[in-house]
C-alpha cells in the first residue's frame, strides 16, 4: 500500500519536473525569438552618397557630405561615400552600381549630374531606395528632395539690381545642368525686378571646379561693365573672387554665406543648403516616412536651409525690401522665374 502511494507521488513529482521544464525551455525560445526581434529592429541602417565633384570644395558637394555627417551621427547609421566622380553619365552609373552591390538601404545620388545615371540605375536595383537631389526625378523606388535655390537666387538678383553702380550685373555658372538653369533664371528675374533696366551678362563655363576659367570669364564680364557677379559655382568660384578683388567689383555666392571668406568681395550669398536635402531624405527613411514617387521640396519657409545673407554694409533699406520680397515669394505675389529666354555672354 505504501509502496502504490509512493509511485504515485513519484510520478506526479516527476510530471510536475517535466511541466516546469517544458515552461522554461518555452519561456527561453520566446526570449530569444524576442531578443532576436529586437536586434532586427535596432539593425543599422546603411547609406551611400555619390557626389560628382570634391566632398570639401567648400559649397554645394560638401554641403551635401556634411548633411550626411550630421544624420550619421543623428540616427547611428553606416555611411559610405565616394566623390570626384566626373560629370559623365556613365561614369557615375558605374559608382552607383558599385554603391549597390553592396546593397545599402538607401543611395542618395547628389546634384542634377547624376539625373541620367540615378534614373537608369534606380530601375536595374529595386530593392534599394534611390533619392537625386535638386531634381524632380521619380519612380517606384525612387524620389528627388530640393533645395529651392531658385527662390534666394531671386532675391540675390533683386540686391544686385537695387546695390549695382554700374547697371550692369552678370552671372556664371559651370555644368549646364537644370538646376543650374533654374538658379539662372532666377537670378535674372529678380534683377529686372528691381532694376528692368539693367544689363544682364550671363555665361555657363561647363566645369564647375576649374579656377582659371572661371577667372577669365570673369575678367570678361568686368570689362563689359558688371559690378555685381552671381556665382553658382564649386572649387571654381575662388577663380572668381580673385577677378573681383583685382577690379573692386563684388560677389554674390551661392550655397552657403562666403561674407566671412571674403568680407572684401562678397556683399552677399544665395543660401541654399544642399545637405538638408541629403539629412532630409535619411531622417525620413529613418523614420519610415520615406516615400517613392515624391518630391521634397524645402524653400524660405525654412531660413537656415534658404535665405539671402547681405553683409552688415548693404544700405538697411536693401534689407528692408529684401525682407518684403521674401514674404511675397513665400505668399505666392511674387512667382519665380524657372525660365531664361535671354543671350548669353560669350568670351572669346
Amino acid at each position: 500500500m505504501r509502496e502504490s502511494i509512493l509511485r504515485k507521488l513519484l510520478s506526479k513529482l516527476a510530471l510536475s519536473s517535466l511541466a516546469i521544464m517544458i515552461l522554461i525551455f518555452s519561456s527561453g525560445f520566446s526570449s530569444a525569438e524576442a531578443g532576436n526581434e529586437h536586434a532586427k529592429k535596432q539593425k543599422k541602417l546603411k547609406v551611400a552618397l555619390l557626389l560628382p565633384g570634391p566632398a570639401n570644395d567648400g559649397g554645394f558637394m560638401e554641403s551635401a557630405y556634411r548633411g550626411l555627417m550630421k544624420a550619421k551621427e543623428d540616427f547611428r547609421l553606416k555611411a559610405t561615400y565616394v566623390d570626384n566622380v566626373p560629370h559623365d553619365t556613365a561614369k557615375i552609373a558605374d559608382e552607383l552600381r558599385k554603391l549597390a552591390k553592396k546593397k545599402p538601404d538607401m543611395i542618395i545620388a547628389h546634384a542634377g549630374q547624376s539625373s541620367e545615371a540615378v534614373k537608369l540605375v534606380s530601375k536595374e536595383f529595386p530593392k534599394i531606395k534611390f533619392v537625386n537631389t535638386q531634381t524632380s526625378l521619380t519612380g517606384d523606388n525612387l524620389s528627388s528632395y530640393q533645395v529651392k535655390q531658385e527662390e534666394s537666387a531671386w532675391l540675390a538678383g533683386a540686391a544686385a539690381g537695387l546695390l549695382t553702380k554700374s547697371n550692369v550685373v552678370s552671372h556664371i555658372s559651370g555644368a549646364r545642368v537644370t538646376p543650374g538653369f533654374h538658379g539662372r533664371a532666377a537670378f535674372a528675374g529678380g534683377l529686372k525686378y528691381t532694376n528692368p533696366n539693367a544689363t544682364f551678362l550671363t555665361t555657363f563655363t561647363g566645369n564647375q571646379d576649374d579656377a582659371a576659367l572661371a577667372k577669365k570669364v570673369a575678367q570678361a564680364q568686368i570689362a563689359a561693365g558688371s559690378d555685381m557677379i552671381f556665382t553658382m559655382l564649386n572649387v571654381a568660384r575662388s577663380g572668381v573672387t580673385e577677378a573681383a578683388r583685382e577690379n573692386g567689383v563684388f560677389q554674390f555666392g551661392n550655397v552657403r554665406d562666403y561674407y566671412a571668406d571674403a568680407p572684401d568681395v562678397f556683399i552677399g550669398s544665395a543660401i541654399s543648403d544642399a545637405g538638408f536635402t541629403v539629412y532630409g531624405a535619411i531622417k525620413d527613411l529613418a523614420e519610415g516616412k520615406w516615400k517613392p514617387n515624391t518630391v521634397v521640396k524645402i524653400g524660405l519657409e525654412n531660413p537656415d536651409a534658404v535665405r539671402l545673407a547681405l553683409a552688415p554694409t548693404v544700405p538697411q533699406e536693401v534689407k528692408d525690401k529684401i525682407a518684403e520680397f521674401t514674404e511675397k515669394i513665400k505668399s505666392g505675389e511674387i512667382i519665380v522665374p524657372s525660365q531664361y529666354t535671354g543671350p548669353e555672354f560669350e568670351v572669346k
